[in-house]
């Protein structure tokens, strides 16, 4: 392990440790925090992409720490500003990854790095969204990650993760640029998202869209 100019936790190869008193970090969070209810597919500011962040202050540590306590509220791994009706490009996780390591952590105006082509292992796993409540759906993505960004003080920060965790860190970047994970599927494989969307009920509070 090492020290990253930031003054971060990096490893070796200069990634953030997000592995490291996950609990501690994850509950310190949510507890200074709100939850609030999320939107859903339909509501502008998910079709649209954020605005990027340029003040790290206290109003961005708050809403930082309303996103650990929606996310926890509705049961979810990963969750983006706009989820919660936010336009700003930041996202938090609390994600495993495949082999059930937890990782925890933020990016703001995250940069999802573009594979080379032998690193290009597709997954095609489902996927469900808290901004499609009650849906699933097969989507095949890379099994690896990388995503460049800042952290919570606005440090320059990388974020790598595999299989599971690979899958969050690129569905919550999408969400960011204003791409639902729907958006990625078929019109048929589209509608029946939706319709299994329509026939079940959130088990968290959402926003309708009136």
């Amino acid at each position: 392990m090492a020290e990253h100019e930031t003054g971060q936790r990096v490893d070796d190869e200069g990634f953030v440790v997000d592995t490291e008193d996950c609990e501690e970090r994850e509950r310190t969070h949510r507890e200074r925090g709100t939850a609030r209810p999320i939107t859903v597919v339909g509501n502008p500011v998910l079709h649209r992409e954020c605005k990027d962040v340029t003040e790290f202050d206290g109003e961005l540590a708050k809403l930082i720490d309303d996103m650990f306590a929606s996310q926890r509220a509705a049961e979810g791994v990963g969750l983006a500003a706009n989820q919660i009706g936010v336009d700003l490009k930041v996202f938090v996780y609390d994600c495993p990854d495949d082999e059930g390591v937890r990782h925890v952590g933020v990016v703001c105006n995250p940069v999802l790095e573009e594979l080379p082509a032998e690193r290009r292992v597709l997954d095609d796993s489902n996927e469900g969204c808290l901004s499609v409540p009650g849906a699933y759906a097969s989507l095949a993505r890379p099994d690896y990650a990388v995503v460049r960004g800042q952290d919570a003080e606005g440090r320059a920060i990388t974020v790598r993760g595999t299989g599971y965790f690979a899958r969050c860190l690129q569905h919550e970047t999408d969400h960011l640029y204003g791409r639902l994970y729907i958006d990625r599927l078929s019109k048929r494989e589209r509608r029946d998202v939706l319709r299994q969307m329509a026939e079940n009920t959130p088990r968290y509070e959402t926003v309708p869209n009136d």
